[in-house]
């Protein structure tokens, strides 16, 4: 699983779309959709998953998890 893939599970589970969260955190339209595909910068990431109210290390984990399995 992507990072991008966690971030929109955790933003439904929210109740937000990516374009909000992108949007509240002053992120271009399209960032977090770049994260399908590349790792994100650290400080981008800290700032998605503080809105999202987890940490960085969790969607990373959640992430890796996913790709073990």
């Amino acid at each position: 699983m992507s990072v991008y893939t966690v971030v929109r599970r955790l933003a439904s589970d929210k109740k937000t779309s990516i374009r909000k969260i992108e949007q509240d955190l002053e992120l271009s339209n399209g960032r977090l959709s770049t994260w399908d595909h590349h790792m994100p910068a650290a400080d981008s990431l800290q700032d998605v998953a503080s809105y999202l109210g987890v940490t960085s290390s969790f969607i990373l984990d959640e992430a890796r998890k996913e790709e073990t399995k």
